[in-house]
């Protein structure tokens, strides 16, 4: 994949998020703020017998911040808790700049934010939604 590829899924996800709405009757709602740059999220899932059915996110930050949470909840609806988790492991191992390639794959369309890892400044920003939805799987919130 190119940068270019990359920038345009970033740039579809900001400009026409799937997940960007209210879901009043979320059974887990939680809340995540980036002081440093004042990205705030809510983040809604629906979860029920063990599967986050639904999810969206409320709201407002910056493109990257954006698109991270539409990505993230296009990855995990349909997936269990303990599945999310996972994939928000791979999300960090990626930051970090220590994932594999099979792992990258596996994180298919939040590979596009792999990038941001060279950004120190904007990596916060990338991160929120995912620490969000890690702290309200941990009982942050409701």
């Amino acid at each position: 994949m190119t940068d270019n590829f990359y920038g345009e899924v970033l740039a579809d996800h900001n400009l026409h998020p799937l997940h960007r709405h209210d879901l009043p009757d979320a059974t887990h709602v939680c809340k995540g703020l980036n002081p440093t740059c004042g990205d705030d999220i809510e983040l809604h899932l629906d979860i029920h017998d063990g599967v986050i059915t639904d999810g969206s996110f409320t709201g407002l930050g910056c493109a990257i911040s954006q698109a991270s949470a539409d990505i993230m909840l296009e990855l995990i609806i349909g997936k269990t808790p303990d599945e999310a988790r996972y994939y928000a492991s791979l999300f960090h191992k990626m930051i970090e700049g220590i994932i594999t390639d099979e792992e990258l794959e596996e994180l298919e369309e939040a590979g596009a934010l792999q990038n941001v890892s060279k950004m120190p400044a904007r990596v916060k920003c990338a991160m929120l939604s995912w620490n969000t939805m890690e702290k309200l799987l941990n009982g942050g919130d409701s």
